[in-house]
């Protein structure tokens, strides 16, 4: 049993578009905003803020400034109340026909109002919001938000139904917008994050050039960087691990999902990165968009599927936050890697719930506790070293949910120095 103060805790604040619903696990809290478009408008962990909204459009009490007016719209990129935060799209995006989604704007998946339920259970609380039936593509969306308690990390699930009469093919497509920044200097560790499969995919892709098209980089063998740049443009990642993570001056949000098998919207992308900057004018190839802000778009995709009348498809992205330590080298369902090995020796795992950062090695050897972990808070690794380490360990750390994840591999050469470490 959960004690009634571990429990999460769930705020209902009357809006002029609705209402907010604020999902509380103590240190970290998410609030959603169901008449806009079922979007998430807040993340917080210790009253720090991870997502970008919008100032011309929402005040700090998430409350439309004076003359905006809440509400389902549409038309050109140009007329596009974008509110911020993060939220559910169908792709591929395009204008060209009915197997395109021609948004943003959008008067029912984007901007219009989402159905709202809350489910608690043993301390955990789910807020699910679902779309209206959308006549253009022929979809409900359901977004299902989950938080535990004691956690840093929490679950969006995601769902895509065909209400149409006839077959649809769509992926679902996450797009959570983060506050960017000009660039920095060519070796900071601002910017986002991704990891790759090796899978013989393209690395990137190129998708969209606003004002040119985002530079991107090596950051490690496995791990590309895309740093903070004035830029209106898209890359895709058709080689995408399945986790990416944005790092701020002092905040990291970062997500992981699972890459499938099977065709993918954008020239296979599994992954994607909007950026914009402050532009004097709007841009006519894409609509008269304008931005006014520097933003960044840390974009997951699921699969191409064809759906049946009826059918359904699902999506999960499971989010987690902390501190900024450093390029991001892996993501768990545990927690992060951030941060460069120093002297060979030592990194910084971010874990999500508390417990103990354990190694455990060769048949016969004693599993080693590498540090104790807190959620949300940078954990400093030293890796076993010593002729009596020598082997392989497996790396392991506590769950939100319960059980335990390997989040690490460790080799150590008969001379008993570290040969290898495999976040």
């Amino acid at each position: 049993m959960t004690a009634a103060n571990d429990a999460v805790r769930v705020r209902r604040t009357p809006t002029a578009y609705g209402e907010l619903i604020t999902l509380d696990a103590g240190a970290l809290t998410v609030t959603a905003a169901p008449g806009l478009g079922g979007r998430l408008l807040s993340v917080t962990l210790g009253g720090s803020e991870f997502l970008y909204r919008n100032p011309r459009l929402l005040d700090d009490d998430l409350t439309p400034v004076p003359g905006v007016r809440a509400g389902p719209h549409d038309g050109p990129m140009a007329d596009w109340l974008n509110w911020g935060g993060d939220k559910t799209w169908p792709a591929p995006q395009g204008w060209d026909g009915p197997g395109q989604w021609a948004g943003p704007p959008d008067p029912v998946l984007d901007s219009g109002p989402y159905t709202a339920r809350v489910e608690q259970r043993d301390g955990t609380a789910a807020l699910v919001l679902t779309s209206g039936d959308d006549p253009r593509t022929g979809l409900r969306l359901t977004r299902r938000i989950v938080l535990r308690p004691r956690s840093t990390a929490f679950g969006l699930h995601l769902t895509m139904t065909n209400t149409s009469a006839v077959e649809r093919r769509w992926a679902l497509w996450n797009v959570t917008q983060i506050a960017g920044a000009p660039p920095g200097s060519p070796a900071g560790a601002e910017g986002v994050y991704l990891g790759r499969a090796r899978s013989g995919r393209p690395s990137t892709v190129p998708l969209v050039a606003g004002t040119g098209r985002p530079q991107v980089r090596e950051a490690a063998a496995d791990v590309l960087h895309v740093p903070h740049q004035d830029v209106v443009g898209k890359v895709g990642f058709p080689d995408s691990a399945g986790w990416l993570a944005h790092v701020g001056p002092e905040r990291t949000l970062a997500q992981g999902f699972t890459v499938h098998e099977g065709s993918y919207p954008d020239e296979g992308s599994r992954a994607e990165v909007w950026m914009e900057c402050p532009l004097a004018e709007g841009l006519p190839h894409l609509g008269g968009l304008r931005p006014r802000d520097h933003v960044v778009e840390c974009e997951a995709l699921g699969p191409l599927t064809t759906l049946a009348p009826g059918a359904s498809a699902a999506m999960e992205v499971e989010f987690g936050v902390g501190p900024s330590a450093g390029p991001v080298r892996a993501v768990t369902p545990a927690g992060y890697w951030a941060g460069l090995l120093r002297d060979g020796a030592e990194g910084v795992f971010v874990p999500y719930t508390a417990g103990q950062l354990e190694a455990h090695g060769p048949a016969g050897t004693k599993p080693l506790v590498l540090g104790t972990l807190e959620p949300g808070r940078a954990c400093g690794v030293r890796l076993p070293e010593g002729q009596e380490h020598y082997g392989s360990w497996e790396l392991t750390a506590p769950l939100p949910g319960g059980g335990r994840a390997r989040v690490g591999r460790i080799t150590v050469g008969e001379s008993g120095t570290r040969t290898h470490f495999n976040s």
